[in-house]
């Protein structure tokens, strides 16, 4: 696979999962919020919106 096509593949994926991660912080906030049982679901939030994030840091390398 070319660099390029590495690039733009690890890019969207790490602009995908940040966007997901940061909507899923907000719903277990709202969660949160209801009195709901949250901390789980916060925290896998909080995991994917990193993910998303050294993703995002590291795509421009294959650059």
């Amino acid at each position: 696979m070319q660099n390029k096509t590495k690039w733009v593949l690890q890019a969207s994926l790490g602009l995908l999962l940040t966007g997901a991660g940061l909507s899923m912080a907000i719903d277990a906030g709202l969660i949160k919020f209801q009195g709901g049982n949250y901390f789980y679901y916060g925290t896998f939030a909080l995991i994917v919106f990193q993910a998303g994030l050294c993703l995002v840091i590291d795509a421009p390398r294959h650059k």
